[in-house]
């Protein structure tokens, strides 16, 4: 049984943008604009389109603009996780903020990437694919034929029920995890204060079976670097973003 959709995002913008340097230097990644609008607004934007209320944003470099950019919006409740003494990375992240997501499912959100044109449409299909009995994560998962800006071999395959299959030994996978998530917060109530990366309880979910996939049918830009950056800028010129 699918669930209504969270009105709470959990939202990770704590990295360094290291493979974004030097225009990181100066802005941190999240606030990178890509066509006038920033990469956190570009994630943000059809969340609160969808019906998020709420957004707990993890801060780390350049914190202070990151938390000033969030805190002025008004059509969304923002609270800020500080992680300016210690990044944390996406586990460790999570588990610190346990206390501040509560026990309902809740999106997990990257800043790095967006799908075009913007819609809610892969925001409502990962809620109605999220059945709490049969999942504790829900991926959207991006076919790498409709991608831009994402180098890699991917990372998933698909069984017939809808579950993950990590690609393990083979050169390749035809599906990359795109930056937005469904979970259940309480596989972070032992986890550890650390910095550790959320794909381990993913290994651990995908062994037990819990672990599913959601397809966007849309196009997804990764923006990880300046190249990806500006082929970003220059699809969007061309298709109207």
């Amino acid at each position: 049984m699918s669930i209504p959709v969270p009105k709470t995002a959990m939202v990770l913008a704590a990295g360094m943008g290291s493979r974004m340097r030097p225009l990181t230097e100066q802005i941190p990644k999240p606030l990178i604009e890509v066509s006038g609008k920033c990469l956190m607004d570009r994630m943000l934007d059809p969340l609160v389109a969808a019906g998020v209320e709420r957004a707990i944003v993890n801060v780390h470099w350049l914190a202070d603009q990151v938390e000033a950019h969030v805190t002025a919006r008004k059509d969304i409740e923002i609270i800020i996780s500080d992680e300016r003494g210690t990044r944390l990375e996406t586990g460790g992240a999570l588990a610190k903020a346990r206390n501040l997501l509560g026990d309902d499912p809740v999106f997990v959100v990257n800043t790095d990437a967006f799908w075009a044109p913007e819609s809610v449409a892969p925001i409502l299909n990962l809620a109605e694919a999220f059945d709490p009995e049969q999942m504790d994560v829900c991926l959207l998962v991006a076919d790498k034929m409709r991608a831009l800006g994402f180098p890699g071999a991917g990372d998933f395959t698909f069984r017939d029920d809808g579950q993950l299959v990590f690609r393990g030994e083979e050169p390749s996978a035809p599906m990359a995890y795109c930056g937005l998530r469904i979970m259940k917060p309480s596989l972070y109530d032992d986890a550890p204060n650390e910095a550790f990366s959320a794909v381990a309880i993913w290994r651990r979910l995908a062994e037990q079976g819990r672990l599913y996939g959601s397809p966007l049918d849309a196009f997804w830009l990764h923006v990880g670097d300046p190249l990806a950056l500006k082929d970003a800028k220059m699809w969007l010129a061309c298709h109207g973003g």
